[in-house]
């Protein structure tokens, strides 16, 4: 199972984290942390990229409009991407920043998520008397 490869290289990149701030090479500790979290995401691209396809066939089958669905994908990845790169911030001692980061993926979602919420509204006045 992947899963066991995951956590052995979190495992592992943990490990040499710890003796790396240890041994005073906090930017070492963290450049292990970018990378191992680099990989896990490389890893999973596939599954990802599965996951992408059968979204889509189900969304033509369904005759779902094409816009909603990639701003449904593009919604999906700035969460992932800016939980990422909070949690990197965070492991660099960056709290503040990290809270910016998912402050601004939040705002960036919305964006996103207004023609989606225009178009629910239309189809519900339409539906009503």
């Amino acid at each position: 199972m992947q899963i066991f490869q995951i956590v052995g290289l979190a495992l592992v990149a943990s490990f040499i984290a710890v003796i790396l701030r240890q041994s005073r090479a906090p930017e070492s500790a963290m450049l292990i942390s970018i990378v191992a979290g680099a990989v896990v995401f490389l890893l999973m691209l596939d599954k990802i990229g599965a996951v992408i396809r059968v979204l889509e066939e189900l969304a033509d089958r369904a005759h779902v409009n094409k816009f909603y669905l990639m701003t449904i994908f593009k919604i999906i990845g700035i969460a992932y991407i800016g939980e990422f790169g909070a949690q990197v911030c965070r492991d660099a001692g960056e709290g503040a920043v990290a809270s910016k980061v998912e402050f601004a993926a939040k705002i960036l979602i919305i964006v996103l998520a207004v023609p989606i919420i225009g178009a629910i509204l239309e189809t519900v006045i339409r539906l009503l008397p």
